[in-house]
């Protein structure tokens, strides 16, 4: 993303809303919170940027170079968020690009004050002495620790000057990690949207399928569907997985040839304004399911469907991957790919050659978002607002016990869903790519 293009949709009164939720946490303490650095690709060339999400949810600034510093009100000084970012320099906006400048991004990410990136380390040991508290996540970039301790040493020698260093130091990820579980409208609607951009990039290449094509042509259809509509960018790599390629869970080579009769797993999501989409569909090359596809795809659909209903507000993060669990399971013994009980083979973790994921995951600014899954040995209450994905599925490698028929099918559906505001209204899926064998086949006929 560009500084051109930078959040016109999050308002800006969502990010000083944050901002303020976050100060209410730190007392009189200090936060630092820098974005992501530029990474170079080789020689002259840069990968893509992409910011550092907590910086992003605070601010939405969108330049490299930045920091941002949160502190704390005390006695006589209120609250105060402070910017640090590039100067303007139009010889340098001639080779890359509008850059805002100081007086530019203090006015339009209503921050109290803006300051050069150039004057970070010298204004830092003044932005933290006599502050009872220092956040920032400390283990995450080592050169970052270093220059906020020398910054700590710095007040430090000026103790005769009746100068302090912070005396705790806090890990910023938890409070922040706790407020980015529960969505605000903002951020609910840009998931949204980068949902529907997801769903019609999964039709398209459901519609341009072909036996003998590439699995890097239907990413290429994703790929073109997605910026079409204005997504900024993959969510992640996508993964098309053509045949026993889907059983590869992070298979990325996307290089085979599709065959007919085969499968192809599509996982792939489009990302707006940072946020993620996250869908995977599994649909026929040639666009009908044989009987042995229709099989399996049908029991991994179920078990979507028992793991969506299983969630609502005051449900554990375990309830829908249980449910799902209990589904799968019941589906290989009933493929005869596992005998027994379905309570013995949950016991004994029989299931796990062709089922050894999780059902899902939290979503938001990264597509593994931040947030606990448990809170010590309890896993983590569904509460209205929180976002997360459903992705049931069967991967059926050559082993003991599959059937010739079944080798080599591997079958994931996976959706984006938001947890509604009471029971009844449970699980809002709002991922819309087709899903069931009819909508797909029908999709695929071009109908």
């Amino acid at each position: 993303m560009t500084a051109s293009t930078a959040s016109p949709t999050t308002a800006r009164a969502c990010f000083a809303a944050r901002r303020q939720r976050l100060l209410a946490q730190l007392g009189d303490g200090v936060a630092i919170i820098p974005t992501a650095p530029e990474r170079i690709r080789n020689r002259d060339a840069h990968h893509p940027y992409r910011f550092d999400s907590y910086f992003w949810y605070l601010c939405g600034f969108p330049e490299p170079e930045a920091v941002l510093v949160l502190l704390g009100a005390r006695a006589g000084e209120p609250a105060r968020s402070v910017l640090f970012c590039r100067e303007k320099d139009s010889e340098r906006e001639t080779w890359d690009g509008f850059r805002y400048g100081q007086a530019a991004a203090k006015s339009a990410f209503a921050v109290d004050a803006a300051h050069p990136i150039g004057d970070f380390d010298r204004l830092l040991p003044d932005l933290i002495a006599n502050r009872e508290t220092l956040w920032h996540s400390f283990g995450d970039d080592a050169s970052w620790d270093a220059r906020i301790f020398a910054a700590m040493g710095a007040v430090r020698a000026q103790a005769r000057n009746g100068r302090s260093a912070p005396r705790a130091l806090r890990d910023l990820r938890a409070p922040l990690d706790a407020m980015r579980l529960i969505k605000d409208e903002a951020e609910i609607a840009l998931m949204r949207r980068a949902a529907d951009i997801s769903s019609a990039g999964h039709a398209r290449a459901m519609r341009a399928c072909r036996p003998g094509m590439a699995e890097y042509e239907l990413e290429a259809e994703l790929s073109y569907e997605f910026r079409r509509r204005g997504a900024d960018s993959h969510a992640y790599a996508p993964i098309v997985a053509g045949g026993a390629n889907a059983c590869i869970l992070h298979y990325v080579d996307n290089r085979r040839l599709l065959a007919d009769g085969a499968l192809v797993l599509i996982d792939a999501g489009a990302e707006v304004e940072g946020y993620a989409g996250d869908i995977t569909r599994t649909f026929p090359v040639n666009g009908r399911f044989s009987a042995a596809q229709r099989d399996v795809y049908e029991i991994v659909l179920a078990a979507q469907t028992a793991a969506i209903a299983a969630i609502r507000p005051g449900a554990s993060f375990a309830d829908y991957h249980d449910a799902a669990l209990r589904v799968l399971t019941q589906g290989l013994i009933d493929l005869k790919i596992l005998s027994g009980s379905v309570d013995g083979a949950l016991e004994s973790e029989a299931y796990k050659p062709w089922y050894m994921h999780r059902t899902g995951h939290w979503l938001g600014l990264d597509v593994h978002d931040a947030g606990d899954y448990k809170q010590g040995d309890a896993w983590t209450t569904l509460r209205p607002g929180m976002t997360l994905t459903v992705e049931p599925g069967l991967y059926l490698r050559p082993g003991d016990g599959v059937p010739a028929a079944l080798t080599g099918i591997g079958i994931r559906i996976e959706d984006d869903v938001l947890v509604g505001s009471d029971a009844t209204q449970g699980a809002i899926v709002y991922t819309t790519a087709p899903k069931t064998v009819a909508e797909i086949e029908s999709v695929m006929r071009r109908e």
